[in-house]
């Protein structure tokens, strides 16, 4: 990591999504001129589904191709050869730009409880390719759960919540609905590892990772021979994730190494 930037690369398009499909990223630097599918028509495809900005890297520097660039959706365009300082600036100046997210924004996306995953978007549990039914109470339990990650939740907050009529019974039966629910997340139900009791507080979710804050950076000889050699690195609280889609491995180390 450089000036604060964790980067992962991409060598195309395709592996372009595939890594978008798992990853929230700060910015993407793309490299127009791509074998199969070029950065023009990935950057018009992206931003029908993502807000991320995106700053295009090309040698074609000529006026009607900036245009096209940013008629495609593009928020910055700079022409090669380039000097790595310039690059680092402009990256600032689209961020600066960037509105500041809200916790909504920020939150994970899928909770990974080891072989579980839950889709706080969609409120879905799966285990592999197995969709677990959840019954609205325990939809609605891992729905504040995973709005308050790491953060112990009292059953009497639970309880109101939840919308139900506060009192000793309701507490208890919070309990037999964390019993259900944990024999749906754990292996061992008796020994919790995910959805945790802490005493003389309450329950909360522990995970294992997740995407937001999850890198994946590939290996430099691994690239260079086309194969997928990936290594997960753990982002710090505060770095920006950029993710580089270029199939030139040496232009992206000389940008580093000039960061």
């Amino acid at each position: 990591m450089r000036n604060g930037f964790l980067v992962t690369t991409a060598r195309d398009a395709a592996h372009a999504r595939r890594v978008l499909a798992g990853l929230d990223f700060d910015l993407i630097v793309l490299d127009v001129m791509m074998p199969g599918e070029d950065g023009i028509t990935l950057t018009r495809s992206l931003c029908e589904t993502h807000a991320t900005p995106i700053l295009l890297l090309t040698a074609k520097g000529e006026t009607e191709n900036r245009i096209e660039g940013f008629e495609a959706g593009a928020d910055d365009y700079l022409a090669k050869p380039f000097e790595p300082k310039e690059l680092l600036l402009r990256i600032n100046a689209i961020l600066r730009r960037m509105p500041e997210p809200t916790a909504e924004d920020t939150a994970p996306k899928i909770l990974y409880m080891g072989q579980i995953r839950y889709d706080t978007g969609c409120r879905e549990m799966w285990r592999g390719d197995q969709l677990i039914r959840l019954t609205e109470t325990e939809s609605q339990l891992m729905h504040i759960f995973s709005a308050n990650l790491g953060e112990p939740i009292s059953r009497a907050r639970l309880v109101e919540d939840l919308g139900r009529d506060r009192g000793q019974f309701q507490e208890r039966a919070i309990d037999v609905h964390i019993t259900r629910l944990r024999r749906k997340i754990e292996i061992n139900p008796k020994q919790p590892r995910y959805l945790q009791t802490v005493r003389g507080t309450g329950y909360m979710i522990a995970t294992d990772w997740t995407p937001i804050t999850t890198a994946f950076v590939m290996h430099a000889n691994a690239l260079r021979r086309n194969i997928t050699k990936i290594v997960s690195l753990v982002c710090k609280k505060h770095c920006t994730l950029l993710l580089w889609v270029s199939i030139s491995l040496e232009l992206w180390k000389s940008v580093m190494t000039g960061m």
